[in-house]
């Protein structure tokens, strides 16, 4: 049986720059953001199976105020260590969802999140980001993990990873993004990174200008929504302030 666990980095705020700003829900008020400003959860999740301890996305790779990884300090709430990591399934590249797939040690060197992962990357996705480049990709964080010998390269546009996960090239929300079924024979997990990013979004029809492809991202919410309440999926939302995990 899957265990979840949703690796919450705080809300944020993200406009148009595409820059992510901490954002208190208790004081803060989303009126005096920048125009057009999102409210947003920035949320990896860890999900123990029986063959593996795999993390979905890295989050912003932020510390917090003692210097550790926030996102290491989000494992050890829940008992577990980054060596205990044995797969990172990125959905795509963007800074707020690989931001922590690297950082700097006390003694500023530069080492991989999660030592004894296979970090599964979409071979596309890392061309693109790598010629694209900032705002939207931090080549500084992404180049030296796709250099390191922990990258598993995805190169096809669908196929398995072990036998029981499954990723799917979708392209809605940026050009080569990826989505992942987990299906261990009991439990059905499905990460659509940002194309499955909030609960609501599950619900009501509507184009988002952030996406690469809007009218595609719409009908593929609309395709993993059908699919999923029919199958039972516990949809895990990157982005969702209130609802992290759902069923539909």
């Amino acid at each position: 049986m899957a265990k979840i666990y949703p690796l919450s980095e705080g809300v944020f705020t993200v406009g148009h720059d595409k820059q992510f700003h901490p954002f208190d829900t208790e004081s803060d008020e989303l009126t005096e953001r920048s125009r057009g400003s999102l409210l947003v959860e920035i949320q990896p999740f860890l999900v123990v199976t029986d063959k593996d301890v795999i993390l979905f996305d890295t989050g912003l790779g932020y510390a917090n105020e003692e210097g550790e990884l926030q996102i290491h300090a989000n494992l050890a709430k829940h008992g577990y260590n980054p060596e205990d990591v044995t797969k990172v399934l990125m959905s795509h590249l963007h800074k707020d969802h690989a931001g922590g797939v690297v950082y700097k040690d006390k003694n500023g060197l530069l080492n991989t999140s999660f030592p004894n992962a296979d970090y599964y990357v979409y071979r596309q996705e890392a061309d693109f980001a790598l010629e694209q480049g900032y705002p939207s990709f931090h080549t500084q964080d992404i180049d030296p993990l796709l250099s390191s010998h922990q990258v598993q390269w995805l190169e096809e546009e669908q196929g398995e990873i072990d036998g029981y996960i499954k990723y799917f090239h979708s392209g809605g929300h940026s050009p080569y993004h990826i989505v992942y079924l987990i299906d261990d024979g009991t439990d059905k997990v499905f990460f659509g990174g940002d194309e499955a990013p909030q609960l609501k979004q599950m619900k009501i029809k509507y184009v988002a200008k952030y996406d690469y492809d809007g009218k595609k991202a719409l009908a593929l919410r609309e395709q993993y929504a059908e699919q999923g309440a029919k199958e039972g999926w516990q949809f895990l939302f990157y982005h969702d302030v209130g609802k992290p995990v759902a069923t539909l």
